[in-house]
């Protein structure tokens, strides 16, 4: 699939790390770095801006190794990028360690996952088939 991006950093384009990657990593542009301090959180800025066919989305999830490692992790996950947004992509990020982390201008902070959306059309009904596990959730099925 082609893409068509614009990239106002002086970053490379998004990458897949390894060849069975399905996110690609998606790097902050920033004028000077940034400090969160713990449980506070920061729109940054990456300089893309896509172009995503009819269709599809682009969904923003964390990076494991910088949540696991450094307790930085995306606020909203995944982020939706809609195929008519054409808007500089922006991460929501939050430090939800004990220490401050500092976010540099071309740290991986992110990766981006592109979907297929499929569009629903509503029946509306008076009622829904019922099945095995019906109206059972938050741990009905075990712990």
């Amino acid at each position: 699939m082609t893409v068509k991006i614009i990239n106002r950093s002086n970053n490379p384009l998004p990458t897949y790390a390894t060849e069975g990657s399905s996110g690609m990593d998606i790097r902050a542009y920033l004028p000077v770095a940034v400090e969160l301090k713990p449980m506070e959180r920061a729109l940054i800025p990456t300089g893309l801006y896509l172009e995503l066919p009819d269709g599809f989305e682009a969904q923003i999830r964390p990076r494991s190794g910088l949540a696991a490692k450094q307790g930085i992790t995306c606020l909203n996950t995944p982020g939706t990028i809609d195929a008519d947004y054409r808007g500089e992509i922006k991460i929501i990020l939050i430090n939800l360690d004990k220490q401050p982390h500092t976010i540099q201008s071309g740290e991986r902070i992110a990766q981006m996952v592109i979907q297929k959306v499929e569009k629903v059309n509503w029946t509306l009904s008076e009622e829904i088939d019922h099945t095995t596990r019906n109206a059972g959730g938050f741990g009905s099925t075990g712990k």
